[in-house]
C-alpha cells in the first residue's frame, strides 16, 4: 500500500475485515480499517497478551454506527513487522504512542477518539498527554497508566508486588527463555487470572494467540517490562518526551475511564487518577463479572463509551448518529 493510502474494508463476521499493511518509519504496521473512509475516526489499541480481536465485536458496533475504526497490531504483535534486523526492538511507552501518531499521519487523519485497555490504554494516555490536538476524546480501561522507571523504583506492599510476579520473571534470562518457549501457555494463564469469570473458548484464545508468533514479540514484551523497572535503557531520542511523562501530565481531552467489576489484573483505584483528567470526565464500572479484557467481554458497553465521549467533542463535520443494536 502506498504511504498515506488505506484500504477500508467491509465488516466481516469477525468484525475486523481484511488487514492492511502500511510502512511507517522502521515498521510495517498491520491494521484493520473498517467503516467509511471519510467518517469520524476511532483508534482502538489492544493490550498484552491480547491482540486486535479484543475489538472484533466493538468494531462491528462502531462501524455499524457510521464510524471509521482503525485497529492496529501493536509492534511485536500480529502482522506488524520491523523492516530491518538492525532496528532496536524497543517496547517503551513513547515508542507505541509514536507508532499511533505515525499511523494517523500516514492515513491523513487529523484527530480521532483513541481508546484502549492495558498497554493500549497506556498508549492512548500518552497520545492524549503529549499530542492533545490528535486526541478528540479518550476511553481508557483502568484509567491513567502513564508511568516511568523512576516511579516504578518505589516498592509496593508485598500483596501488590505478588500480582506483578511476571515482571520479576521477565527481568531474568530464565524468564525470557520461558516466555519464548511457553508464550501461549503464559498468555492463557494471564487471561484466566485477569478475567477469572470470563469463559472464553479455545477458538477465541487461538485466534488471538496467533498474533504472539510474531518474530519480535518476545523482544518487545521483555523490553517493555524491563524498561519499566529501570533494567533496560530506552531510546535516548525519546528522553525529553519520557521526562514530560514522568511528571504525570494532565489530560484535557474529554475522557471516560472504565473498569470491569471482576478485573483480576493489577489496576489503580479510580480515585488515584481522577485529578489527572481535567476535561469533561466520567468513570464507569461495568458489572456482570467483566474482567481485564473489557472490550472483548463487554463490547457494547465499550462501544457505547466511545460514542458517548465522541458526543462531547463535536467537530465541524456532521455528527455520526449511533444506530442502536447495530
Amino acid at each position: 500500500m502506498d504511504n498515506g493510502a488505506s484500504t477500508s474494508g467491509p465488516v466481516s463476521a469477525s468484525g475486523l475485515g481484511p488487514i492492511s499493511q502500511l510502512r511507517i518509519g522502521d515498521l510495517d504496521i498491520g491494521f484493520a480499517d473498517v467503516g467509511p473512509a471519510g467518517a469520524r475516526t476511532v483508534v482502538l489499541l489492544h493490550g498484552w497478551p491480547y491482540d486486535i480481536h479484543s475489538y472484533a465485536d466493538a468494531t462491528r458496533i462502531l462501524a455499524g454506527a457510521g464510524y471509521r475504526v482503525i485497529v492496529p497490531h501493536l509492534r511485536g504483535f500480529g502482522t506488524t513487522r520491523f523492516t530491518s534486523a538492525a532496528t532496536r526492538r524497543n517496547g517503551q511507552q513513547v515508542a507505541f504512542a509514536l507508532d499511533v501518531i505515525g499511523l494517523l499521519d500516514a492515513l491523513q487523519i487529523e484527530d480521532a477518539v483513541i481508546a484502549g485497555f492495558d498497554w493500549g490504554a497506556r498508549t492512548a494516555n500518552v497520545v492524549a498527554a503529549l499530542w492533545p490536538e490528535r486526541c478528540r476524546g479518550l476511553v481508557a480501561v483502568s484509567g491513567y497508566l502513564i508511568g516511568s522507571p523512576r516511579a516504578s523504583a518505589s516498592p509496593l506492599p508485598p500483596a501488590a508486588e505478588l500480582s506483578w510476579w511476571y515482571q520479576f520473571y521477565f527481568a531474568t534470562e530464565r524468564g525470557r527463555s520461558g516466555y519464548d518457549r511457553y508464550r501461549d501457555d503464559f498468555a492463557r494463564l494471564i487471561w484466566r487470572t485477569a478475567s477469572p469469570r470470563w469463559e472464553f473458548d479455545e477458538g477465541t484464545f487461538a485466534r488471538s494467540a496467533a498474533s504472539f508468533a510474531n518474530p519480535d514479540h518476545v523482544d518487545i514484551v521483555i523490553h517493555n517490562y524491563r524498561w519499566r523497572l529501570g533494567l533496560a535503557d530506552g531510546d535516548p531520542a525519546y528522553d525529553d518526551l519520557e521526562r514530560r511523562l514522568a511528571a504525570r501530565p494532565t489530560i484535557a481531552a474529554p475522557t471516560i475511564t472504565m473498569e470491569g467489576d471482576a478485573n483480576g489484573a493489577p489496576h489503580p483505584e479510580a480515585s488515584a487518577y481522577r485529578d489527572r483528567f481535567v476535561g469533561p470526565y466520567e468513570h464507569r464500572v461495568v458489572e456482570g463479572g467483566v474482567g481485564h479484557d473489557l472490550p472483548q467481554e463487554a463490547p457494547r458497553a465499550f462501544a457505547d463509551a466511545v460514542m458517548d465521549v465522541d458526543r462531547l467533542t463535536p467537530g465541524p463535520s456532521e455528527r455520526v448518529e449511533a444506530h442502536v443494536g447495530a
